[in-house]
């Protein structure tokens, strides 16, 4: 077990989502991925044998159901909730999350885009519009969820022209739905665009070549993600610790210790550095970096670490450890790209909560900058938002918070907004500076 787990350190992880409309085929293009790489178990698929919600004919094995995990799921044939699956191939692993395609559950789409790699954006070729001039008319929750990925900075984009055997595998209507997605790409900024021709049922393309498209060269979608490049920019960006927890010893010893507990951000920290506590901007130096293994002499982006700091400052949960050359930007005033996530329309006169890292304070909308027509990425004057629309927004906060851009570091350009009265997750954002 030990060299197995060796070897799958060795290999690079890969988390990607599945993104489109309705029905586009993603749990079935997951379930497709996981049966024939070999990412199930026995007792998995005898139980999607047995299932009784089948949406297939005859014998066949619903793939969609090894991701539909909720009752509600297969009663309805649809995905609801963000399904996590993991599986490995002998070149690398891969964490996937299956997302909605219904446009009220975008807001779980966010969920599973936040921290994805790449994306896998399904076409329906059944569902397309062909118009006369030649020219295809894409579904308007492929171009939101394209939108998102773009805002999110999604690193690689792959779509998936799916149920290509409905068409009998015609590579004219294949290259004229590219066509009509790289031009929608060009005008929304995405750079790095796959596109492949599959049937997530058939399996053709997804994990084998298959017989039915000859015309294609490419790769298969296994051997695509295979080889997507994964590049960590958060080891090299500033240090940002998050502090979640002051820990304190538990009252019997002589050593007063008081260390502070979090995730690193970005960056790296080591025994001596210099940093600053934010928002307070008092100087500390690190004098030892803990984990449950012991004692460490410096620690990197991803870890879970206990400093300690020669100083006795006042630090608490939701201050920033940051690096003393390069710390973060300290905003009472936060301008944002937000995706509006609740039923209830926005009201400039609410107050919210903003959630940023491990910080919590009092926010208010002061006004609405613009709204994005997904259709044609324009923008436009609004003074309301409703479910699911993509707006620039001007926040006002009540405490400052230590953030960088969003296009900088992730962690800390990211926020979520949460209704004072409700306690709902209203928006995600995105913190913009100098744009």
């Amino acid at each position: 077990m030990n060299a197995l787990n060796e070897n799958l350190s060795e290999r690079g992880l890969l988390r990607f989502i599945t993104a489109g409309s309705v029905d586009d085929g993603k749990s079935t293009l997951i379930g497709r991925l996981l049966f024939d790489s070999k990412g199930i178990f026995a007792d998995q698929l005898a139980a999607v044998s047995r299932a009784k919600h089948k949406r297939t004919v005859g014998d066949t094995i619903d793939l969609s159901l090894l991701t539909d995990g909720l009752e509600a799921e297969r009663e309805q044939g649809i995905t609801i909730d963000v399904a996590y699956r993991y599986f490995a191939t002998p070149k690398r692993k891969f964490i996937i999350a299956d997302t909605p395609g219904h446009e009220q559950y975008t807001r779980n789409m966010v969920t599973g885009a936040s921290t994805a790699d790449a994306v896998i954006i399904l076409v329906d070729v059944s569902k397309v519009k062909l118009r006369e001039d030649g020219g295809v008319d894409l579904l308007i929750q492929t171009k939101r969820h394209s939108t998102i990925a773009h805002l999110l900075q999604i690193e690689h984009v792959v779509v998936a022209v799916n149920k290509m055997d409905l068409v009998n595998y015609d590579q004219a209507i294949y290259e004229r739905i590219v066509t009509a997605y790289q031009e929608f790409a060009q005008t929304l900024g995405l750079k790095d665009v796959t596109t492949i021709p599959l049937s997530a049922l058939t399996g053709d393309n997804v994990v084998d070549a298959g017989d039915k498209m000859g015309w294609y060269q490419g790769p298969t979608l296994i051997e695509l993600l295979e080889s997507l490049s994964v590049y960590d920019e958060s080891h090299n960006a500033p240090f940002r610790f998050p502090v979640q927890l002051v820990a304190r010893h538990n009252g019997h010893e002589a050593n007063d210790f008081r260390g502070y507990m979090g995730r690193i951000e970005s960056g790296r920290v080591a025994v001596g550095d210099k940093l600053v506590v934010q928002p307070s901007g008092q100087s500390a130096t690190v004098k030892d970096i803990l984990t449950l293994e012991g004692s460490h002499q410096s620690a990197s982006a991803g870890q879970s670490i206990t400093l300690l700091l020669e100083e006795y400052l006042d630090v608490s949960r939701g201050d920033m450890l940051a690096s003393s050359t390069q710390p973060a930007t300290l905003l009472k005033q936060v301008s944002a790209d937000i995706c509006w996530l609740s039923e209830d329309a926005l009201d400039l006169r609410r107050k919210y909560w903003i959630k940023h890292g491990t910080k919590q304070t009092a926010a208010k909308i002061a006004k609405i900058d613009s709204i994005l027509d997904i259709n044609t990425q324009q923008r436009h004057d609004a003074d309301a938002l409703k479910l699911n629309d993509v707006a620039r927004i001007a926040l006002t906060v009540q405490q400052p918070l230590a953030a960088d851009a969003y296009a900088d570091i992730r962690a800390t350009g990211a926020f979520i907004l949460i209704d004072e009265v409700t306690h709902q997750t209203v928006a995600a954002g995105m913190i913009r500076l100098g744009e």
